[in-house]
């Protein structure tokens, strides 16, 4: 059986694609070229599904919700809260797992920020 070899690419809609591509490389440095090639750490990536009525993404109209890694993540709210970005006051700790904290962008998308254990 063949077999995907990780994520190729995520896709949002926007009203606005320059000012969002700007946020996510101002607000949570993410260095994307002007095709939106972004060579990330390596690192585990999960794939996981949720109930249709969870509440886990924040509007129950966002369908899918972007992970983030972070190295820190007090430090990266810091950064964020400093840049005056929505982010949820609340951080959640999982043991064995890790920390989670989650912001919102300029588009009303709940964005997952982790730092892993």
């Amino acid at each position: 059986m063949e077999r995907v070899l990780g994520i190729g690419g995520y896709f949002l809609r926007a009203a606005d694609p320059a000012a969002l591509s700007a946020w996510y490389r101002d607000c949570l440095g993410l260095d994307a070229d002007e095709y939106g090639l972004w060579r990330q750490a390596p690192g585990a990536t999960v794939f996981a599904t949720f109930d249709a009525d969870t509440d886990y993404f924040g509007s129950r109209t966002q369908q899918t919700m972007l992970n983030f890694r972070v190295r820190d993540l007090d430090a990266m709210l810091a950064q964020l809260r400093a840049e005056g970005a929505d982010v949820a006051e609340e951080t959640q700790d999982v043991e064995g797992v890790g920390r989670f904290g989650w912001v919102t962008d300029p588009e009303g998308n709940r964005v997952e920020l982790w730092q892993p254990v």
